[in-house]
């Protein structure tokens, strides 16, 4: 049974110590970094860095607290994600949303390049048979997951296991393509794009929102590139009108997101790696998206653990207890006290990811929670 140390976001004295960054200090200091990590170690604080008009990430206030954590105990830090639109633009974004060395103390750099391509290939199970893990994160000792907890319409949850395993992974292999990517956990087989031409009203916002041009539009028809495109689904989550659509199996994405979670823990010695979720802005859509909406959950708090499936399941266990708010997304769809808010939003048996994670022997289910 693994601890996992929880401080409530909720504020009952006006000082300091009791802020939430206060209290990201009192759980950095109570799981020990010593233990884990050793003096001029180099260590990748793994964020996800939101998207132009996406704003609700881990804020830069709380990345800054775990780089100076870190530096204080001798390690070298630096902060980073995976190319998921064209990385020069994704660094201009990681900035526009305040994620820079300035703010974080540190430097921040793409895990596998500019380009996304760089890359290697590490065994990853029955279902996606190998991945192309990011360079950096393959070769870098020692890692701090720093994962915003939210909904997606995909995986119903997005915590640490998504973090991990999405964001530990390059887009497409620089020789072998998509399917040994993301795209590998999006699709299934060839994962063809289908596009509907009595729906579309040719708003292009697909169009727009490609982050490879693999859409255009010739005389009012799509034109899809097929080999160009890595199977993000950002066209497919945008169009209200369900004009396009991409083949997808919940069971196998869910158990292929702990697959590849597996693959990129593999690359790091035991007690390398320590998880850090944070349950702020609860929003219903992933920080990938071009727009964020308001949270669908009050904010709950920061829990901290070195297993990742515990603080999976401790933080969906908070998230089940919570309420849903008012004016949000949650109201809208009539969810009631009580009920399981991100189920009832995405219909996506989110769980599955948790389960198979236990199943494949990277963490446990059981867990103490040790509140600060």
């Amino acid at each position: 049974m693994s601890n996992v140390y929880f401080a409530s976001a909720r504020i009952k004295k006006w000082k300091y110590d009791d802020s939430i960054p206060g209290k990201l200090e009192r759980l950095l200091n109570e799981i020990d970094l010593g233990k884990y990590l050793e003096p001029e170690e180099w260590v990748a604080v793994k964020t996800h860095f939101g998207s132009e008009g996406a704003h609700r990430i881990v804020r830069p206030v709380f990345l800054r607290k775990v780089v100076e954590a870190l530096k204080g105990i001798g390690a070298k830090p630096f902060v980073t994600d995976t190319v998921r639109i064209k990385g020069l633009d994704y660094l201009e974004v990681a900035n526009q949303n305040g994620i820079n060395h300035l703010s974080c103390g540190a430097p921040v750099v793409l895990a596998d390049g500019l380009y996304g391509r760089d890359n290697i290939m590490v065994k990853a199970g029955e279902i996606l048979g190998e991945i192309a893990v990011a360079s950096l994160i393959y070769d870098v000792p020692a890692m701090v997951v720093c994962s915003h907890v939210k909904g997606h319409i995909n995986a119903g949850y997005g915590g640490a296991i998504k973090n991990v395993a999405m964001g530990g992974v390059s887009s497409g292999h620089r020789h072998l393509g998509w399917k040994y990517g993301r795209g590998a956990m999006h699709t299934i087989g060839e994962g063809k794009l289908v596009w509907d031409q009595e729906k579309c009203e040719l708003c292009y916002q697909c169009e727009e929102i490609c982050p490879l041009d693999a859409i255009t539009f010739e005389d009012d028809k799509l034109i899809w590139d097929g080999d160009e495109c890595w199977r993000c689904g950002r066209c497919v989550r945008v169009c209200q009108l369900e004009a396009v659509s991409l083949p997808c199996d919940d069971e196998r994405f869910m158990r292929s997101l702990s697959e590849a979670a597996k693959a990129v823990l593999s690359t790091f010695k035991p007690n390398k790696v320590i998880y850090i979720n944070f349950l702020t802005e609860i929003q219903p859509e992933c920080d990938c998206m071009p727009a964020a909406d308001v949270p669908v959950i009050q904010d709950q708090g920061i829990l901290i653990s070195d297993d990742i499936v515990s603080i999976e399941q401790a933080s969906i266990d908070i998230l089940l207890k919570a309420h849903p708010l008012p004016a949000s997304m949650a109201q809208e769809s009539d969810i009631t006290p009580g009920e399981d808010i991100l189920l009832k939003l995405h219909h996506r048996p989110y769980m599955l990811q948790v389960e198979e994670a236990e199943r494949l022997g990277i963490g446990s289910r059981r867990y103490e929670l040790v509140e600060i």
